[in-house]
């Protein structure tokens, strides 16, 4: 039985695999292999989906937002060979695609190659990034980049550990410095051309990796992040991109295909 309202979300988690996994219409690699900075096989693997859950999900009184699957157990660490997996309901991906979410936009700019389910819905959505164009998306990627930014220093609270190994090494986190960097120039690529370069464009791509290698100090990671932000912070202003996303298109799209998936409009065949 699926989680009713006064419930807390993902309380069943079994229910909610039964309830994403038939209905999945987006499934992509996400995380640092897609990005192109995968070091020594070193990492994870993440990906992300987007399913369409049934009725009573979203017009009766149970709810489903996100299914999310680890091969570690809660709270455990993952690694090499290891799977991390959300698949987030339509309706809720689009709100966080509209309201910029540097990660979830992810799946609009993954190399279909690298997506191992994409149904119809799935297409058409990837088919109009442009639905989800705006300069408060680059005001995501900057609000983004400068938490981890800070979780990294310390700035605001406790600093981050989620690597001893690689402060004992290097000093730092280098993994979470070059999370930092993509996030600055992820978001001067999306403002100028609205869209990714999946995996990054060398000379960054090269250049994170060198800082994930630990070939670069910490305060020329630090000296580089406050450019980007600069950078970022004067494009949101003159960025050829509309204020906000288009959300009377997202809204048509999010009806007409939840009722056309309900009536069985996408056949067998075609998921």
């Amino acid at each position: 039985m699926g989680a009713l309202e006064d419930e807390p979300p993902n309380v069943d988690n079994a229910d909610h695999r039964s309830v994403a996994e038939p209905s999945t219409v987006l499934l992509g690699l996400v995380g640092s292999t897609v990005h192109g900075l995968t070091v020594d096989d070193a990492d994870d693997r993440d990906e992300m989906g987007i399913c369409i859950e049934p009725p009573e999900y979203v017009v009766g009184l149970r709810r489903f937002a996100q299914w999310v699957y680890r091969t570690q157990p809660e709270g455990a660490r993952s690694g090499p060979g290891d799977t991390d997996r959300t698949v987030y309901s339509l309706r809720k991906w689009c709100r966080l695609a509209l309201n910029g979410n540097p990660t979830v936009m992810l799946l609009l700019h993954v190399p279909e190659e690298q997506c191992s389910i994409l149904e119809p819905p799935g297409r058409e959505l990837r088919a109009n990034k442009e639905w989800f164009w705006s300069r408060r998306a680059g005001r995501a990627y900057l609000g983004y980049m400068a938490r981890q930014r800070d979780r990294m220093t310390g700035a605001r609270g406790q600093m981050r550990v989620n690597r001893p190994e690689l402060i004992e090494r290097y000093g730092f986190d280098t993994k979470y410095a070059g999370h930092v960097l993509r996030l600055g120039y992820q978001g001067i690529e999306f403002l100028q051309t609205g869209s990714l370069t999946l995996p990054m464009r060398d000379p960054e791509r090269s250049h994170i990796l060198d800082v994930r290698n630990g070939h670069v100090s910490f305060r020329e990671v630090l000296d580089e992040a406050n450019e980007l932000q600069q950078r970022l912070e004067a494009l949101i202003e003159t960025a050829p991109l509309p204020e906000y996303a288009n959300h009377d298109a997202v809204n048509a799209f999010l009806a007409d295909t939840y009722r056309a998936w309900w009536d069985g409009a996408y056949s067998a065949t075609t998921r």
